[in-house]
């Protein structure tokens, strides 16, 4: 079932229940807080940027767990095959970061004695700067990037959990965000060109279950000039009322139905993620061979808190249809694609 939402709505009824589950080109949902029905310490939320292109790519995180805050940028280089991700940790924030209530309302500031991030939203544009001392061997990265965001369509999902309907998962993603500017680090510039480099937001909120995996996949890039990318998700939440795997062409959103990512695994069944991975949708509309080039990975284990994370590089090769039947041909273009495991 794919059950598009166009009315703008609450996204909670008073009991704290989604209203209306399934996906949307924009968020018409309404994002109140006040009638979650979960203490505040279980309540997430978190505004996350990834920039790239076919040599480099630089993230930032601002997100609020509720028992615990983290202020985190990544810095890859796709070339030299290296990463580096500097976290900052806060205690019991809850609500406190000031994130938004709507991916517009997106204006944060967060600074300590090592790091100052901001993110800045007008109509039709991001910005974010940071400035983090010390963000690698006693070095300072800064960053200023400038998002253009365009009339497009975007894809949000609303949907709650099967064993606990008062747990919920709401985001947006926005692909194909024209992106230029700077990072500087270790006395190298990171140029990102607004004429072919881009970036894309993801913004959510939610209550989760306290076990759970999710695959994420994301792409935004140009073919033949014309904006592309996709989104690609599956593992988090009951997705009976939707999906949130779609294809971005030409400010345009083109819905799939279920994907699989399938990855090697070795005697043991752990996965091989530097292998090659095969992506394939139900529909048939999305078949591709996804070549790692690196595997930015983290593992933390404190016993009830635990999170192994894999979000892998690389390039994918293979076909992409859109609602009309044209049949785009991907080669080599750059993705990022996470198996991620949490449990908090």
């Amino acid at each position: 079932m794919q059950h598009e939402v166009t009315d703008v709505q609450k996204l909670l009824d008073k009991q704290g229940y989604v209203v209306t589950p399934g996906w949307a080109r924009r968020p018409v949902w309404q994002y109140n807080r006040e009638n979650i029905a979960a203490p505040s310490f279980r309540i997430k939320e978190w505004d996350y940027y990834l920039a790239g292109n076919e040599h480099y790519a630089v993230a930032f995180t601002l997100s609020d767990l509720g028992y615990a805050g983290l202020i985190s940028v990544s810095l890859i280089d796709l070339v030299e095959r290296k990463e580096h991700t500097e976290t900052i940790l806060t205690a019991m924030p809850m609500g406190r970061l000031g994130l938004g209530r709507t991916s517009d309302d997106g204006n944060a500031d967060f600074r300590n004695g090592r790091i100052h991030l901001r993110y800045t939203v007008k109509p039709h544009r991001r910005r974010i700067q940071c400035v983090f001392r010390d963000f690698q061997d006693g070095k300072t990265l800064t960053a200023d990037l400038l998002m253009k965001q365009p009339e497009m369509d975007s894809i949000c999902i609303a949907t709650p959990w099967k064993e606990n309907q008062k747990a919920f998962y709401y985001n947006q993603k926005v692909n194909c965000m024209p992106v230029k500017g700077k990072v500087n680090f270790d006395g190298r510039d990171y140029i990102f060109d607004g004429r072919k480099d881009m970036a894309v937001l993801d913004w959510g909120r939610g209550v989760w279950t306290y076990d759970n995996i999710w695959r994420w996949g994301t792409c935004s890039t140009r073919l033949n000039g014309v904006p592309f990318g996709f989104n690609l998700g599956y593992g988090f939440s009951d997705r009976s009322s939707a999906t949130e795997n779609v294809i971005f062409y030409n400010g345009r959103a083109h819905k799939l139905q279920e994907v699989v990512f399938m990855i090697g695994q070795d005697d043991k069944g752990n996965f091989n993620y530097m292998d090659p991975w095969t992506i394939s949708s139900s529909d048939g509309r999305f078949e591709g061979i996804f070549e790692p080039i690196l595997d930015r990975k983290a593992k933390i284990d404190m016993k009830v808190i635990a999170s192994d994370q894999h979000q892998v590089f690389g390039h994918l090769t293979g076909t992409a249809v859109l609602d009309d039947g044209t049949e785009l041909k991907m080669r080599d273009v750059i993705a990022a694609i996470e198996v991620v495991h949490n449990r908090y």
